[in-house]
């Protein structure tokens, strides 16, 4: 059995091991892969391994022996899931393996926003405290968080784990019920997302890509909100028109941003969020803690055992 790994790099830069899948067949490990370059990467391969390369159809189409495409993530929006049903082929991918260190991520940069350790200890090592009269300084405003309304738009795993924690920190939390859905979930308040955003301090996207959730947050919803809301996406770029955002933050009709996606990854020097104030953007970190990863690498070895014994798990190609 051949096993192609389209993009080893991202998952395992060299602190994790791939001797369990090396058991399972003949792996060659790609460490990054040119869209131009997957149709002959995997025409020979029986499975392929791909967290961020896109398989599109006619990549697919040229790889007769192909059975399995194991997407190294929970998203799947880089296969062309259609055009594999229609070859037999099945598709997995790794559900709620980041679920945990996904939310820290959503909070610490939410506490970013509102406490600015950071800018605030590059101050100290500058000699901006040592230059103060008194013993406290503080050279960026402070938000405290206890008494704020915080919306989650998708509340599935990740976004349960952030409005646990923000209930923790004193905050009241708001699930959105996107356009066209409904909940009967009982735990948290539900207002309909445009209603939720008129109300929030705080917004936290945790919802998949889709044709209904591209550019959710665009000039008509950012409307909707405070001046002083706060917007966190640790989810997917292309949730949120970029321009629309950064003239919001420019215009001072939001009060921050802070995100780990973007629509293009890495950005162009032209996107506009890099330029753009109160915004910090980081380099989609939220799903890289080590022990994210190993379980990441376990779960995707897994689904390679599992299909082999005629048990395919976590299959999204028959949903």
């Amino acid at each position: 059995m051949k096993i192609v790994v389209l993009d080893s790099i991202p998952l395992n830069p060299g602190d994790l091991d791939w001797t369990p899948l090396h058991q399972l067949g003949e792996v060659v490990l790609y460490e990054n892969s040119a869209p131009a370059d997957v149709a002959e990467r995997i025409g020979e391969a029986d499975v392929v391994y791909s967290n961020k390369v896109p398989v599109r159809a006619e990549a697919i189409s040229g790889a007769s022996r192909l059975k399995l495409i194991s997407v190294l993530a929970t998203g799947y929006d880089i296969i062309d899931v259609e055009a594999a049903r229609q070859a037999g082929v099945l598709v997995c991918n790794v559900p709620a393996y980041s679920s945990d260190f996904t939310a820290q991520s959503a909070i610490a940069l939410l506490l970013e926003l509102t406490n600015h350790i950071g800018a605030h200890a590059v101050a100290v090592r500058e000699g901006q405290w040592s230059q103060q009269q008194y013993f406290s300084f503080w050279n960026h405003p402070l938000i405290e968080l206890a008494g704020k309304t915080m919306v989650i738009v998708g509340l599935g795993t990740i976004g349960r784990r952030v409005a646990g924690i923000a209930a923790a920190l004193g905050m009241k939390v708001i699930a959105a019920q996107l356009p066209g859905r409904t909940s009967q979930d009982s735990e948290y308040s539900h207002l309909p997302l445009d209603e939720a955003l008129s109300v929030a301090d705080v917004v936290s996207l945790h919802c998949p890509l889709t044709p209904q959730t591209r550019s959710l947050i665009n000039t008509e919803r950012l409307a909707r909100m405070k001046p002083s809301t706060l917007l966190i996406n640790s989810s997917r770029g292309l949730l949120i028109d970029e321009d629309a955002l950064a003239t919001a933050l420019h215009e001072e009709r939001i009060g921050g941003y802070a995100g780990d996606v973007l629509s293009q990854e890495p950005p162009l020097a032209d996107n506009p969020l890099l330029h753009a104030p109160r915004c910090l953007i980081t380099p989609h970190t939220a799903w890289a803690a080590r022990e994210t990863r190993q379980r990441l690498l376990d779960v995707s070895v897994e689904n390679l055992r599992a299909f082999m014994k005629g048990k395919p798990q976590n299959v999204v190609s028959e949903k």
